[in-house]
């Protein structure tokens, strides 16, 4: 996982920021803060995230290819340019039927627990 946040007041083009690698999920780190991070994400075919429950609402957007988010096992399939929030506190994935790119973007502020 590449932690280094990209370089701030540079223009830059997010689709080109980030590779596919082979049989790999790469996450490069657009900005990384405590109250919350963005990150640009590469699926190559066949690659998932597997299941997880997150505290906090995800915001997911397509910016290549299509994806597979399932949330409490009911699937969305996602191209270019559409967007999906995923809850907090339900289960889901991210599944790769071909290869695509994202944006994920978390926002820690706000949220009190869930007893």
């Amino acid at each position: 996982m590449d932690y280094t946040e990209v370089e701030k007041s540079k223009v830059f083009i997010i689709v080109e920021i980030i590779e596919y690698i082979p049989n790999s999920v790469v996450i490069k780190t657009i900005i990384k803060k405590t109250t919350g991070n963005i990150t640009a994400v590469s699926f190559d075919s066949g690659e998932a995230l597997s299941e997880k429950i997150s505290p906090y609402d995800t915001f997911i957007q397509v910016i290549d290819g299509k994806a597979e988010i399932l949330i409490d096992d009911k699937s969305s399939f996602l191209s270019i340019g559409q967007s999906i929030i995923i809850p907090a506190h339900t289960r889901n994935a991210i599944k790769a039927n071909e290869r695509f790119k994202m944006i994920s973007t978390i926002i820690k502020s706000g949220y009190e627990e869930i007893s």
